[in-house]
Parts: structure tokens; C-alpha cells; sequence
């Protein structure tokens, strides 16, 4: 028997019966046969967590549960008319943008998001080593000129961040989540979340961070695992909570929770690398009784230290300059 019981979203808004639609986040994000990445990784988290989809297709990669192979990306034209149709159809709360595939993408995301600038966007970096240097410097160009001056957070793995925004970095200490996040501020995100930031004792930080200050951070212990598709499933989570009412304090705890969780209920659907389960709370649980406990123990446990819960505003994606 399933458990009938999704997991807990802080901050959820009251409704009615009748009035029980949940809130509306507009993706954007490549198409992954494996179903670790991509559109497939976006849809489950956001449906998980009590929110709704509304995907726009920006390509399609050729990949297995091992590696990409290649990619093919939409143009720019059919990723616009994807966004206006639905954009004109539905109240979107959040938008969420994953790979664009292309700088020519980037450009047209950016140009509708301009004309939703009360709207906060959620911007996540993906690792793009398996793609040609070439193509990762202009679109990575392209995001930092056009994308981030409209983001509200930016999310990304410490090492992405690292060799994306601070390429001239000379010290013999690795960049703080704060040198990082000064370093998207510059391009006005007011928020950077940074993932992955190694530890001792096989431990992993994951941080918010503004230019001045932390606003919380939580540990988890390292998975003996590969996994694809972690980076949108965070992102994704982290929209769709915020879309729900969540401070963006609490919904970044509940994102990086619910994250843990996936992990630790991670699965390998064929012969490569593991895929977070992002519904593990619909899976048979063997022991009911024990569910409390098993909260407590194992690996991927949260670290005492979490994020402040005093409520903050979170902004706009109005362009800063």
C-alpha cells in the first residue's frame, strides 16, 4: 500500500474546496529521454511539492543514464510561441529556467520574463562539461548579460559557480558561497544559492548567500553515489515552494530537504548513474511504525544549522542595472 501522505510544504496558503488549484510555475528546460534531468525531473518535483507546471520544451538531449551525447535545440521562435500561448492562458507565480539550450533562447526567455518583471525567476546553472567549450562560453555570455540581471536566485553547484563567475580566481583557498554570490550581485542577483561546497568527514554545505551576509546554510552527508538530474530537481522544488507562499528562507530548507530525500530514495533506472525518486513519499513503506525514525538516522541527514525563518520579501526579476 502507497503512502497517501506527499511530504510537508512549509508555508502552504489556505483554499477552499472549490478553490484548490494549485499555483502555476513556467519552466524552462530541455527534454531528457533519461527522465534524470531536463523537463521529466521538473514537472515530478514541482508536482511534488504542491505546485503545477507549465513546461516550455527548449531542445532535446540524446543522452542515457551515463552521459549526454548530443543535443538539439529549438529555436528561438518555438520556444516564444510555447510561453506566449500558455503565458496568455495562465497565471504563472514563479518562472523557472533550466538549459536554454542556446544563447538565442536566452535571449527570448529573457525578453518574455522582462514583460513579467513582478514575476521572481529562478535561475539554475547546470554542469556543462560534456558540451563543446565553444558553446558553453557563449551561452554561459548570454546568460550572465541577459538571464541574470532578471534572476531573483541563481542556483548552481559551488564548482559551476566557481569556474563561471570567478574565472580569474587566484587564491590558493577556494571562493566563499559569499565571494560567489557577490560575484552574480554584480550582474544584479540579489540571491545565490551554492550547492555541493565540499567538507571534511564526507559532508557536503549547501548556502544562501547575499554579497554581505549567509542567510543560513545546511550540511548533509555525501551520498556514495553519481546522480544526474539533482540540479533541477533543487531548482525546481525551490520555485514551485516558492510559488506556493513560502519565504524564500523556508523554502530553501524545504528544497534542499526534500532534495536529500530524493537522493537517499534515488534509483538506477538502467546501467549508468542514479536518479533522485522525486515522489518517494507515493513508494510502499515497509515499516509505517518506523517512519519517525528513519527521519532521524542514515545518511543525507540535515546538519543542525538551518536557515533563518524570519520572513523577507522576495524580489521581482525587474531588471537591476
Amino acid at each position: 500500500m502507497t503512502n497517501p501522505n506527499p511530504p510537508p510544504v512549509s508555508n502552504l496558503p489556505a483554499t477552499d474546496a472549490e478553490d484548490a488549484s494549485p499555483p502555476c510555475v513556467l519552466v524552462f528546460n530541455a527534454s531528457d529521454p533519461s527522465g534524470a534531468s531536463g523537463l521529466g525531473a521538473d514537472v515530478m518535483a514541482i508536482a511534488s511539492v504542491g505546485a503545477h507546471a507549465l513546461p516550455v520544451v527548449t531542445g532535446a538531449y540524446a543522452r542515457d543514464t551515463t552521459e549526454i551525447f548530443d543535443f538539439f535545440p529549438f529555436d528561438e521562435e518555438a520556444v516564444t510561441e510555447q510561453a506566449r500561448a500558455i503565458l496568455e492562458d495562465a497565471p504563472v507565480l514563479v518562472i523557472k529556467v533550466g538549459f536554454a539550450g542556446s544563447p538565442e533562447n536566452i535571449s527570448a526567455i529573457a525578453e518574455l520574463a522582462s514583460d513579467y518583471a513582478d514575476v521572481p525567476l529562478i535561475a539554475c546553472m547546470p554542469n556543462l562539461s560534456w558540451w563543446d567549450e565553444g558553446k558553453i562560453d557563449l551561452y554561459q555570455d548570454a546568460f550572465r548579460e541577459l538571464l541574470l540581471p532578471q534572476a531573483t536566485v541563481l542556483v548552481g553547484n559551488h564548482s559551476t559557480l566557481w569556474r563561471w563567475l570567478l574565472p580569474d580566481w587566484a587564491s590558493v583557498k577556494s571562493p566563499t558561497p559569499r565571494d560567489i554570490a557577490k560575484a552574480a550581485s554584480e550582474m544584479g542577483v540579489p540571491y545565490t544559492l551554492v550547492t555541493g561546497i565540499p567538507l571534511p568527514a564526507q559532508f557536503i554545505d549547501n548556502v544562501l548567500s547575499t554579497p554581505d551576509t549567509t542567510l543560513g546554510r545546511e550540511k548533509f552527508e555525501r551520498f556514495d553515489a553519481i546522480f544526474a538530474g539533482a540540479g533541477d530537481t533543487l531548482s525546481a522544488a525551490l520555485a514551485a515552494l516558492v510559488a506556493t507562499g513560502s519565504d524564500l528562507a523556508a523554502a530553501v530548507t524545504e528544497a534542499l530537504s526534500y532534495l536529500d530525500r530524493c537522493l537517499d530514495a534515488g534509483f538506477r533506472p538502467g546501467m549508468g548513474n542514479v536518479v533522485p525518486d522525486r515522489l518517494f513519499w507515493a513508494q510502499a513503506d515497509d515499516d509505517d511504525d518506523d517512519d519517525d525514525d528513519d527521519d532521524d538516522d542514515g545518511v543525507g541527514d540535515a546538519d543542525n544549522g538551518a536557515f533563518t525563518t524570519d520572513v523577507f520579501e522576495v524580489p521581482s526579476n525587474e531588471t537591476k542595472h
